[in-house]
């Protein structure tokens, strides 16, 4: 529930902020993208910490560039493993 509340204040912003503002991001897959993205793949803790993180980063002195969403979870970052629920396991 909590992912999809997030997801829900980055599309909220894709939808009526970022227009206004203009798209200066650095990096590729943009900000938003990429904060959809980590919260899809690694739940609201792990998603949220991923996404301030990459927010941290973007700066005027920042080189930018590619930077995707790790499969992986850093190892500083699997306390996190702990509060994501499991994902449904799909039938063939």
């Amino acid at each position: 529930m909590m992912r999809a509340l997030l997801i829900g204040v980055v599309k909220g912003y894709r939808l009526f902020l970022s227009p206004w503002l203009g798209s200066a991001c650095r990096f590729e897959p943009t900000c938003s993208v990429y904060s959809l993205q980590a919260l899809e793949q690694h739940g609201a803790a792990a998603g949220s910490y991923l996404t301030l993180r990459r927010l941290v980063r973007c700066h005027p002195w920042c080189d930018g560039g590619h930077d995707p969403v790790p499969q992986q979870l850093p190892r500083s970052m699997r306390l996190f493993s702990r509060f994501q629920q499991p994902s449904p396991k799909k039938s063939p």
